[in-house]
């Protein structure tokens, strides 16, 4: 584990932020690791790890990788020279991937037990084999593109994210030379996992794989060889878009061909079948211009593409999985009653995911239809692919509003999504903007301009997560509605920013990035500092996906030696970790993974006995403080600040799936003689509790994970 010594006087130790993202990812193979998880949901973890690690290759160890080629330059944004990070990496992920095929093979026999089986095309009954090869002729054959490698002048192109089978066409007798051939396995047009028919209660899965490798004489008929073998390949790409100083092209025109050499980008990664036919991956590598003793080669597996294995098949086996959970009404949000008008009486915060995202949908479908909405603003990171958040406010639109788009284009992986959506809303006649030249729009808020007795009164919608309909049901994130007016003024002024970036306002209440987040976020540890060193009650709490920004852990660092209690819940990456008692006696840094992703961001300042409490879109990276812009919010109502305190300290209590962040990044569990409390299970219960609290005739008890929980002092 590589640690990067501060060149500050306190010795502050660094966790490498690359080595801290692979920490988070052990962690989610922990729970893929855990016989308490449900049996097909630890399949699930598995693609959700092979996923992870796909990105991270694509976009942290590419970067890696091209800071490498400045030499000594390249020491300054690591601490550390690329090349020893790089090593690092490689030396965890291969200890990674080693637990992962452990976990994978221990998880096929759990499943034997449930007389689930995952077979290849070796194992296939006649009877099987003939439904399979059926299936071959009337859905896989059509889709198939079999290149005769060792015929081709240049050597074939491979897809970034697609997985290749290497075939090698051999002669038992030799008299035909051994051929080359290259197939695409096509995942986008035909599933990955074909079911068979069941026998004797037992059901049986196929990969898509080995439903080709079962069929290769029927590819390959043609040629005189009889003997047919195939490992799967797969190559990952360096993904940073190379947006090119051309003057006369649109933002959307450069986005474009980004995106188009996005997908020719350099290799950073080829994966094979370590039983691949020797004299075949030597003839590939050549082929490739990949050296053989290069760091981009990794020996895997026989599957690839474990990402998948997130959609594999439930089989009527629903207790396998977690049980399917309703949403949780909200109590000041009745049914076909408006929206508007609930949140003109009071601030509403909702839960993801165990609110419904149908609420923030209601707030754009009513304001389209309102008389008395005139203008709608928002600003839009990450859209789904069928977004409804779009589609309203195309409604919008065609209804007469005003509507505009705040969209960021360059969203990593979701930009073609949202290049089709700012096309849309153009067409309709939404007036689109693509942010501030250099920063990325990371912030998440929707305002409504409504007019009202002759005024123009405001409602807006302020978010830690993206306005997704399909990740909402899979991150935990907050969502608040206010009309307060304090906070609504100074977003009316953030979007004039947007569109005259030289009027910058002066902001009271919101923290905003670049301008004023990191000096008053710095204000605000110094002040519980203060607090700590006259004796009053100094500290903080504070929920982020990841902590990399040295100047703000040295901050911290010097809080906890000020006696300031802190208490991290750190979801990803994390570059900070107490290295001294000194610092481990106000200072614990947990992580929580669980079914859902822990995405809301949260700063809890608890100012001597008068906390403040901020939502946040921004994590404490460079990019987040300095290079985007991102907005923290204070919570002003008293209720919701209450419940927001009490959030963090459920989160707090975790117990059976809160991880410790050590230096040695090993990912202890967080175990203590307290009865088991699992936030995520509570939450649900706390918030169905608060139905029942709202109901006429409530007795008024509290609800079992509220009642447990003490309040930070």
């Amino acid at each position: 584990m590589v640690l990067l010594l501060s060149p500050c006087k306190r010795a502050v130790k660094y966790i490498n932020r690359e080595l801290g993202w692979l920490s988070f990812n052990a962690r989610v193979l922990q729970e893929a690791a855990d016989p308490q998880v449900p049996l097909l949901e630890r399949l699930r973890f598995l693609g959700i790890f092979s996923s992870n690690l796909d990105e991270f290759f694509r976009v942290r160890v590419a970067t890696l990788k091209r800071m490498k080629l400045l030499g000594k330059q390249a020491r300054l944004p690591f601490g550390e020279s690329p090349k020893r990070i790089l090593e690092e990496i490689f030396s965890q992920v291969i200890r990674l991937q080693n637990q992962f095929n452990s976990i994978y093979a221990g998880i096929l026999q759990e499943l034997e037990k449930e007389k689930i089986h995952i077979i290849n095309e070796k194992q296939l009954t006649p009877q099987q084999g003939q439904f399979v090869r059926q299936y071959f002729h009337d859905q896989v054959r059509g889709a198939l593109v079999p290149l005769m490698v060792d015929k081709i002048e240049e050597f074939p192109y491979l897809r970034d994210h697609a997985i290749y089978l290497a075939v090698l066409l051999s002669d038992s007798k030799r008299k035909h030379k051994s051929r080359y051939a290259l197939i695409e396995i096509p995942t986008d047009v035909v599933p990955r996992f074909l079911v068979l028919p069941s026998e004797d209660d037992h059901d049986y899965v196929i990969l898509l794989d080995d439903v080709i490798r079962y069929c290769l004489d029927d590819i390959f008929y043609i040629f005189p060889h009889d003997s047919f073998l195939a490992w799967t390949v797969k190559l990952t790409r360096d993904a940073e878009l190379n947006l090119l100083d051309d003057f006369n092209a649109t933002m959307i025109e450069k986005l474009e061909k980004g995106l188009k050499q996005r997908r020719r980008g350099r290799p950073v990664r080829f994966i094979y079948d370590a039983s691949i036919d020797a004299a075949m991956l030597n003839y590939f590598l050549e082929r490739m211009k990949l050296k053989k003793d290069s760091e981009n080669l990794v020996a895997g597996a026989r599957y690839h593409n474990f990402k998948d294995f997130i959609h594999f098949p439930t089989l009527g086996r629903n207790h396998l999985r977690y049980p399917v959970v309703g949403r949780v009404p909200h109590p000041d949000l009745k049914p076909n009653t408006s929206i508007l008008q609930a949140i003109d009486r009071r601030d509403i915060l909702l839960h993801f995911p165990y609110h419904s995202f149908d609420h923030f949908i209601d707030f754009l479908r009513e304001a389209a239809i309102d008389p008395k909405v005139q203008e709608i603003k928002i600003t839009l990171y990450r859209l789904a692919k069928n977004s409804k958040v779009a589609n309203a406010l195309i409604n919008a639109v065609r209804n007469g509003k005003k509507v505009i788009v705040v969209m960021e284009l360059q969203a990593r992986f979701d930009e073609e999504h949202n290049i089709y959506w700012s096309d849309r809303l153009r067409e309709e006649g939404a007036t689109v903007l693509f942010g501030i030249q250099g920063l990325k729009v990371h912030c998440k808020v929707c305002l409504i301009k409504r007019k009202e007795n002759r005024e123009v009164k405001m409602y807006a919608n302020i978010s830690t997560g993206n306005y997704n309909e399909t990740t909402a049901q899979l991150y935990g994130d907050h969502c608040l509605f206010t009309c307060d007016r304090r906070l609504t003024h100074e977003l009316d002024q953030m979007f004039t920013f947007f569109v005259n970036t030289y009027k910058v306002p002066n902001y009271k209440h919101l923290l905003l990035s670049p301008l004023t987040m990191r000096n008053r976020t710095e204000q605000l540890i110094r002040r519980e500092m203060e607090h700590a060193r006259k004796g009053r009650p100094a500290a903080i709490n504070l929920k982020l996906n990841n902590l990399a920004d040295k100047q703000m852990i040295d901050l911290l660092h010097q809080a906890a030696l000020a006696g300031v209690k802190l208490r991290l819940i750190i979801r990803g990456a994390c570059s900070f970790a107490p290295v001294s008692e000194r610092v481990s006696a106000h200072l614990e840094i947990r992580s929580i993974v669980d079914r859902y992703l822990e995405h809301s961001r949260l700063m809890i300042f608890w100012n001597a006995g008068s906390p403040e409490v901020y939502l946040t879109s921004a994590d404490w990276m460079i990019r987040n403080l300095d290079a985007r812009v991102e907005m923290a919010t204070p919570v002003l109502d008293p209720q919701i600040r209450n419940d927001l305190i009490q959030y963090f300290e459920m989160q707090w209590r975790d117990n059976v799936k809160a991880r410790l962040i050590t230096a040695q990044q090993d990912n202890p569990y967080v175990r203590n003689d307290l009865p088991p409390f699992r936030v995520q299970e509570e939450l649900r219960h706390w918030l169905l509790a608060r139905v029942q609290e709202a109901t006429p005739g409530h007795d008024g008890t509290p609800s079992r994970a509220a009642a447990s929980v003490q309040p930070m002092g």
